[in-house]
């Protein structure tokens, strides 16, 4: 089967054409990150009308790369949900288009979803069961994965996430957005140990998370060096140095609880901060000590992509599941409540 993927979620606009037989034909991404840098954030309103300018454009270079025409397409995926609303309806409407043009079958994809299945891209992939860290700008979660549809929660985030964690340390320290990449480079000039932040939710037992409390740790810090007069450059990056070793050590305590209470040897981690350096090296070094191995997608599939939708849509797809009533939009969706594929 022949799937069109297509990821508007937030503020990139992802295409990818993906063939059951013959893997990932064509990809291509735009990123809208330096129209939301003057803000500071994603604006949602400016993020859904350029949605609508890249979407229609993207498509017909992917299949131009792809060597493809539209009348190629036998079903269509896309990102139902979670995420921005406007944005998630032009995707979906675009797809519904396209398939009521070319009587072809459409289906909503879980964003989520689609990060968990992105290693799935690679050319030794993970096999089931495997625990998977889920750790995104809106998302930090532990999901035991025993099949395509077969998850269980392990472990949720109770306020920030480590993504937007990330984000408002980058504030604090005058960094500009996107702020994770921006603070894991400042870190790279840090003197490690001058700081050390605490390791949120890890004295006591469970898996679950929270960031707020390094978040608070964090501004308390800088505002005490400013205070002192001593936040230079190099605090700055001292600072980064010691949150980022917080965030990294807290996921690698709780993957490494979540190997034990799940009873597996694989640990998958996928979203947009599971491209941290620091943070892959931590978990490989955890995952050596306890006979496990890790997964993770190559880069560019680490945020979010059209490649992921096209992939996770096509194995619901030739189960033969479909939108039946319309476009889907869910901007809050659990995603323990899928069903399992037969």
């Amino acid at each position: 089967m022949r799937v069109l993927g297509i990821e508007t979620s937030c503020d990139e606009t992802g295409v990818a054409l993906y063939d059951s037989e013959q893997g990932l034909l064509a990809h291509a991404l735009y990123s809208q990150v330096g129209m939301h840098a003057d803000y500071g954030g994603v604006v949602p309103e400016l993020a859904s009308r350029d949605h609508v300018r890249k979407l229609l454009p993207l498509c017909d270079q992917v299949l131009a790369e792809a060597g493809c025409s539209r009348a190629d397409l036998e079903a269509i995926a896309y990102t139902a949900g979670p995420g921005l609303i406007g944005a998630l309806m032009v995707g979906g409407s675009v797809a519904h288009a396209m398939g009521l043009a070319l009587d072809c079958p459409v289906l909503g994809v879980h964003h989520m979803e689609g990060h968990l299945l992105a290693p799935m891209l690679e050319e030794h992939p993970p096999a089931f069961p495997f625990v998977a860290l889920l750790v995104s700008g809106g998302h930090t979660q532990l999901v035991r994965v025993s099949g395509i549809g077969e998850y269980e929660l392990l472990g949720d985030s109770v306020d920030d996430a480590a993504g937007e964690a990330f984000d408002k340390a980058a504030k604090m320290l005058g960094l500009p957005y996107p702020g994770g990449p921006q603070v894991s480079a400042l870190a790279e000039k840090g003197i490690d140990g001058r700081f050390r932040f605490p390791r949120p939710m890890t004295d006591r037992p469970g898996l679950a998370f929270s960031f707020s409390g390094l978040k608070t740790y964090t501004r308390n810090t800088i505002e005490a060096l400013r205070e002192q007069g001593d936040l230079d450059e190099q605090a700055k990056a001292d600072v980064a140095r010691a949150f980022e070793a917080a965030v990294v050590d807290t996921l690698t305590i709780k993957c490494r609880r979540a190997l034990k209470a799940a009873d597996c040897h694989r640990l998958v981690i996928a979203g947009g901060v599971s491209a941290n350096k620091r943070l892959r090296e931590a978990l490989e070094t955890m995952a050596d000590k306890q006979r496990a191995e890790v997964f993770y997608a190559r880069p560019e599939f680490c945020t979010d992509n059209g490649a992921m939708i096209a992939y996770a849509g096509c194995q619901r797809l030739l189960a033969g599941q479909h939108d039946e009533s319309g476009i889907v939009a869910t901007p809050r969706w659990p995603l323990d409540s899928l069903a399992p594929i037969p």
